[in-house]
């Protein structure tokens, strides 16, 4: 439910959409929250579009690493809480996930018109008052401590002094998720797959509205160069590992473009037909991307950006059959699905990928559909409805 807003008369007066962004009349004043800002993945992406639909905002994190993040972000006036200077946050600063609801809930002073949470582990409950509007865009609840904890925390993942840490702080952490669920007046959900998540544990309604592509920065090449490409994050739940498994077996080139705590394990397990770029650039990754002959995508993602950045690109994309693939990968025109998050189930799928042929224009078309600039409109447009909607009570409010 909304609450009431109690600034007398004022309301939010978005202008019309110019070009692809949503600004804002100042001296309206907006806070973006977002957990960390560490490197460019899915959230920190959909945080450098919300800096460009509302320049004049400032930006709270737990956490800012110096030049991690785009230049869009890294202008911005960015606060950070008391997990910025305890000590090795920057490389461990996962290790104080206790610590994270307590870090947020008074990260953002009282002073705004607009809070918008992107959420992935503690950003929704960061606390308003009700002269606040708080609009969550969900990227996921905390997946370490609901579905996918034993994906980040089974022996062989994770050491046992974090294992131990995390078994013991479990409980604690889905009561406070589950609690500070109420945080947020409008959630808004970046896939139907997290929607239904949201529902089941927070109990929520939300609307969904897919994260943005930039189509327009990647490219189609005329020539694919024999390999397969595995793009992101090195983190348990990606499973890059059954890629790996799957790979030595097949003997077929496999470039692993990405780094995190994975990674060591990983190249400890690959053959030699597995090369690992480490993190590479934007313009690295827009080149791996329009010359793999396709993405493998292992993991079972909430949504995931990365398949429509590489359709973008002109590569169809080798994906398990569940999660947020199935909302971004049509079956046998933008891509093939295996059906079980195995090595073996990967395997058959590669030997019938080749029976496929798969067109550059038809997948550039498909991640158009997902394309910022409706991202920006659909955005701008529920937010301005929600804004609308706490003006008109807090005028009822006023006027009983």
């Amino acid at each position: 439910m909304v609450r009431i807003h109690r600034k007398g008369t004022t309301s939010l007066q978005l202008p019309p959409l110019s070009g692809i962004f949503l600004t804002m009349y100042p001296p309206r004043r907006v806070a973006i929250v977002h957990e960390w800002l560490t490197s460019m993945r899915g959230g920190e992406k959909v945080v450098e579009v919300l800096c460009e639909m509302f320049p004049q905002a400032d930006v709270y994190t737990l956490l800012h690493v110096k030049g991690s993040v785009s230049p869009v972000i890294e202008k911005m006036p960015i606060q950070t809480s008391f997990i910025q200077h305890l000590p090795f946050s920057k490389s461990r600063y996962r290790h104080y996930l206790p610590l994270f609801p307590l870090a947020i809930r008074r990260l953002v002073p009282d002073r705004y018109d607009l809070v918008i949470s992107s959420h992935h582990s503690v950003a929704k409950g960061v606390t308003t008052g009700s002269r606040t509007l708080h609009v969550c865009y969900c990227h996921t609840p905390m997946r370490y401590i609901w579905g996918l904890f034993d994906d980040y925390f089974a022996p062989g993942k994770s050491g046992f002094i974090t294992r131990t840490g995390a078994r013991l702080f479990r409980k604690y952490l889905q009561r406070w998720d589950v609690r500070s669920a109420s945080h947020p007046d409008v959630y808004i959900a970046n896939s139907e797959n997290v929607r239904r998540r949201i529902q089941s544990i927070y109990g929520r309604d939300a609307e969904v509205i897919y994260p943005p592509v930039d189509v327009s920065s990647f490219r189609c090449s005329p020539t694919r160069k024999d390999y397969f490409l595995v793009a992101g994050a090195l983190v348990p739940y990606k499973r890059v590992d059954i890629a790996i498994d799957a790979f030595n077996q097949t003997g077929e080139r496999l470039v692993v473009a990405g780094s995190g705590p994975e990674q060591a394990r990983l190249e400890r397990i690959a053959q030699s037909n597995i090369e690992f770029r480490g993190q590479v650039s934007d313009g690295e990754l827009r080149d791996l991307y329009s010359e793999c002959r396709a993405l493998v995508f292992p993991g079972e993602e909430d949504f995931g950006i990365i398949p429509l950045e590489a359709m973008a690109s002109g590569a169809p994309v080798i994906a398990l059959g569940k999660g947020g693939a199935l909302e971004t990968v049509v079956d046998g025109e933008t891509g093939i699905f295996f059906p079980e998050q195995t090595p073996a189930a990967l395997v058959a799928t590669l030997e019938r990928f080749g029976g496929y042929r798969f067109d550059q224009t038809q997948l550039r078309d498909h991640a158009a559909g997902f394309d910022k600039k409706i991202f920006v409109e659909k955005l701008g447009k529920t937010i301005r409805n929600h804004w609308d909607e706490f003006d008109r009570q807090d005028k009822r409010q006023n006027s009983s």
